[in-house]
């Protein structure tokens, strides 16, 4: 397995893999279609560099996306396909962003998490500092985290 940047064309299938990711916690097709927007990646989100893609075998595994300027900045999107969770893949994304992000000069990134990622996100050290509004569904709380990175 290996990590690369994103490319332009692949915002497509990157879009489709966050969809799929996202539909692994059983969420059912209205809310996906909630969703869709705010998962959606276009040429021009890749073409910062800031997109990194876990590939073995010419398979896409997953991706992440670091948005944000220094000092502070976050872990906008990291999502795995389905049958590789629990692989180690979201393990080598996140230690890919987060040094990247100290790099670059970052020193904290915050999650705005899924409910069901929490807990991934605490075991590599990320510290929960509250909630925030869901950009996609109303009335719905995802849960803050920050990684310090100091």
């Amino acid at each position: 397995m290996r990590i690369r940047p994103g490319r332009s064309e692949e915002a497509g299938a990157l879009t489709e893999l966050a969809l799929r990711s996202k539909a692994h916690w059983g969420y059912d097709e209205a809310f996906l279609a909630a969703c869709r927007a705010e998962l959606t990646l276009t040429r021009g989100d890749l073409a910062d560099g800031r997109t990194a893609v876990a590939e073995e075998d010419g398979r896409v595994l997953g991706f992440t996306t670091l948005a944000g300027d220094p000092p502070e900045g976050a872990l906008a999107m990291m999502f795995v396909e389905p049958d590789v969770i629990g692989r180690g893949v979201g393990r080598l994304l996140y230690a890919h962003t987060v040094g990247a992000a100290r790099r670059c000069g970052f020193v904290r990134l915050t999650v705005d998490a899924d409910p069901h990622a929490e807990a991934f996100y605490r075991a590599m050290g990320a510290r929960r500092t509250g909630s925030v509004p869901s950009g996609s569904v109303p009335g719905r709380e995802l849960p803050r985290l920050e990684i310090a990175l100091g």
